[in-house]
């Protein structure tokens, strides 16, 4: 378990978070959809799940527990129904909390049939997991993690935080909310906690840097009013890392629907989570 990322951080401007990928309409094709199953909402051309991920260790998936399965895949699981199956949540991080996604590895390896993300209101959503963990949660339940560009149209219409009124408006606290509980912090597509929470893993990877370089808002360009580099978007050097998107708990207002962050995908953090796409 990783102590929590120290980074720099910046609120990019649309453009340039967008700018890292290629366009969804590439990606997914451009068919825009209607209809969605019950836990997801229409963003475009992917149905985006409408809460941020709890994980869930189902026993006997191909055997006892594969109508679960089923249901998980089609959006339908209840709480109940994982009750019923005997399934266990995983990664509700304390302030010393324990990883317990074994024998799922960091690395993804030994993950098949075995975790599976739900997006459920009413629940603690998960964390500590990588984000290969994570892709393979969202395998698992017949989905994917979505890209940058499909994350960045589904957040939009999400209120850029202020302080936390502790009730309705996005979670910049110290404490995790249940998902969907804050009603204030809801996208126009209708999905709820994208921004505050916990920060969110999306698919994509971008080179790692050694330093600043020329990347670096100046106070008159930058959307949060000072100079702060955008970490990742070069190639000179350095790790890859994988973005998470909307802030978390931990980083209170400096979260938002264009909050951008690099971390190393093989660690987990307590104040990173995901949601899937289909």
């Amino acid at each position: 378990m990783e102590a929590r990322p120290t980074p720099r951080i910046v609120k990019a401007a649309a453009a340039v978070a967008l700018a890292l990928l290629p366009s969804a309409a590439v990606a997914q094709g451009a068919r825009p959809l209607t209809k969605c199953a019950p836990d997801a909402v229409v963003s475009g051309t992917v149905c985006m799940d409408r809460y941020e991920a709890s994980v869930w260790r189902v026993p006997d998936p191909l055997g006892a527990n594969r109508g679960l399965v089923k249901k998980i895949r089609q959006g339908k699981a209840k709480a109940a129904d994982l009750a019923k199956g005997g399934a266990t949540q995983l990664g509700l991080f304390g302030p010393a909390g324990t990883d317990d996604y074994a024998p799922c590895a960091d690395s993804g390896q030994n993950c098949l049939d075995d975790i599976y993300a739900l997006s459920l209101p009413d629940l603690t959503p998960s964390a500590g997991h990588t984000w290969f963990q994570a892709h393979a949660a969202c395998e698992n339940a017949g989905k994917r993690l979505p890209s940058n560009t499909e994350w960045q149209a589904a957040v939009t219409g999400t209120p850029d935080p202020g302080p936390d009124d502790g009730a309705t408006t996005c979670d910049t606290a110290d404490v995790l909310s249940p998902s969907g509980s804050r009603a204030a912090c809801v996208s126009t597509r209708g999905a709820f906690d994208m921004v505050g929470n916990l920060w969110e893993w999306v698919a994509d990877w971008v080179p790692g840097t050694t330093g600043c370089l020329d990347n670096v808002w100046s106070a008159a360009v930058s959307p949060t009013g000072d100079s702060q580099c955008f970490v990742g978007a070069s190639a000179s050097g350095g790790d890859p890392g994988v973005l998470i998107r909307g802030g978390g708990v931990n980083h209170g207002a400096l979260g938002g629907p264009l909050a951008v962050l690099v971390v190393h995908p093989s660690n987990g953090f307590d104040d990173v989570g995901f949601r899937c796409t289909r």
